[in-house]
């Protein structure tokens, strides 16, 4: 291991400060917040979902603030063009007369993007973030570019069944590292909110990171070890989402499809990110099964007696935290 656990412990202290700065703005939320700092440690993109006014936005905003990263968001609406998002190439006149193809950057090209209810665009234009999303490139009239370093896809998403929204398709739906649902405020989150929205006393955040500090930090991440129980668990869980395998009645009754290969990459590299926000070297039991929900829920696939009984995605992880135990498989 190349870091020492005091770097480990330093950094842990780093990411609580960041954590504390998004708080002075961002009322709440908790769980939003750690899961998108997890997903932004493992180098991943995560999909917020939640009802329209509950703040999704302006996380995104205030966390790419916070870590002093290039910026841009991209509200989708269903009229919005797949070169809305990458760019395009334009004709420029040149000083001599002649004219030449410019590449014009889309806003694609920023380290966060924040891709602002990604479900109300059509599925071709949702597709355009496919390839920036899996391999950090873009692909134009044959030229491919690379995406700046760090890059993250944050996607705030509304509820499907609202109307005049476009599910999207189960392969992006995979591309993203964890779906986040954000929940409705309390009342005294409401009070707080109101207090600080409606006053005159405006909150300027610090910048807490750079791109390169936070490059390093997701090169601590890699650098967690995992023990072998602690993957086999993973792997355990992970496979008992499949309806075919040895499973638990409920998958095998209401799902589909269960997660691939990604997911159980994704879990690891989530429980990675947070032993090093708590300021380990290693992966707990603990970290699994945290990180299990927000990794697997848009990765099962129900059935139509599932949809049909109403049963969630959550539920069905639940019963699968309950009866899987570490070392001993159904």
């Amino acid at each position: 291991m190349s870091y020492t656990p005091e770097q480990f412990t330093e950094m842990s202290e780093r990411l609580h400060s960041i954590r504390k700065e998004i708080g002075r703005f961002i009322v709440g939320q908790h769980e939003a917040v750690d899961f998108t700092i997890y997903s932004i440690l493992a180098d991943g993109h995560a999909l917020l979902e939640g009802l329209p006014g509950l703040g999704k936005t302006m996380l995104v905003r205030t966390i790419s603030e916070v870590l002093n990263l290039s910026f841009s968001r991209i509200q989708f609406t269903p009229d919005l063009m797949p070169a809305d998002i990458t760019g395009t190439s334009i004709i420029e006149r040149l000083e001599n007369g002649r004219q030449q193809f410019t590449f014009q950057e889309g806003p694609i090209f920023n380290q966060m993007v924040l891709a602002d209810e990604i479900n109300r665009a059509t599925p071709k234009t949702q597709s355009a973030l496919l390839e920036a999303m899996g391999e950090k490139t873009v692909t134009i009239l044959g030229d491919t570019k690379d995406m700046q370093k760090p890059f993250f896809v944050l996607a705030t998403q509304n509820p499907i069944e609202m109307e005049g929204t476009y599910p999207l398709p189960e392969a992006q739906m995979d591309r993203f590292l964890c779906k986040i649902i954000v929940p409705y405020p309390s009342k005294e989150e409401l009070t707080e909110i109101v207090k600080r929205t409606t006053g005159s006393t405006t909150v300027e955040l610090q910048k807490m990171m750079n791109a390169h500090d936070l490059l390093d930090a997701q090169q601590m991440v890699k650098e967690v070890l995992i023990a072998d129980d602690m993957l086999t668990y993973a792997v355990d869980l992970v496979a008992a989402t499949h309806p075919e395998a040895d499973t638990i009645e409920e998958v095998k009754q209401f799902v589909q499809y269960g997660s691939g290969p990604r997911g159980l990459q994704s879990m690891i590299r989530m429980a990675k990110a947070r032993a090093l926000f708590a300021g380990r070297y290693h992966v707990s039991i603990a970290d699994i099964k945290t990180v299990a929900k927000p990794v697997l829920r848009h990765r099962l696939l129900l059935n139509y007696e599932g949809e049909a009984t109403g049963i969630t995605a959550d539920t069905i992880i639940d019963q699968l935290l309950l009866q899987i135990r570490q070392g001993q498989t159904i």
